[in-house]
């Protein structure tokens, strides 16, 4: 009986997740690839390069720094809809997680080897990986998903099939 009163409420946390993995996923690269065009700045290129030379422990520190960093900023856009500023707490929440994805995705491609030789990290990691794939699948093989897809793929066609014809007159 209680099993099946916490279902949907395991399938909401479920979904919540894996939205929050899919803009993630979505912006990791991206975003990771304008911090490293940033970190072609002198000051930062000296500072990349210190980070990679870390030791293990060292890269695993400068790695969760970011986002003990962020918690204040979080704590403020909470602050800011407690007193009745929605908006700008959804906005320092978004720019914070945009932001913090950013630093966190270029911070580990530079840690990744020295955490990799950690042996309990590799293992967490490959976990976290394969656990993130699973959800991402259970995602993709959704209804929603497919038709959001399909619709996607309608309005790419009829926008290259408009600029075409449009280019042609």
């Amino acid at each position: 009986m209680l099993k099946m009163l916490f279902k949907p409420i395991r399938g909401l946390f479920r979904l919540v997740l894996a939205l929050l993995i899919l803009f993630e996923e979505w912006g990791w690269a991206p975003l990771q690839r304008a911090m490293a065009w940033i970190g072609q700045l002198p000051v930062l290129r000296q500072l990349e390069a210190l980070i990679q030379r870390l030791p293990p422990y060292a890269a695993l520190l400068v790695f969760f720094l970011p986002g003990l960093l962020l918690l204040p900023v979080k704590l403020l856009a909470l602050w800011f809809i407690s007193i009745g500023r929605a908006g700008l707490g959804v906005a320092v929440i978004v720019l914070a997680k945009v932001i913090g994805t950013a630093i966190v995705a270029r911070i580990f491609a530079l840690t990744q080897p020295a955490l990799m030789s950690l042996p309990w990290f590799a293992r967490l990691y490959l976990r976290w990986s394969a656990w993130k794939e699973q959800l991402l699948a259970w995602i993709r093989a959704s209804a929603a998903w497919r038709l959001a897809r399909a619709i996607k793929l309608r309005l790419r066609r009829m926008l290259r099939r408009s600029s075409s014809s449009s280019g042609a007159a």
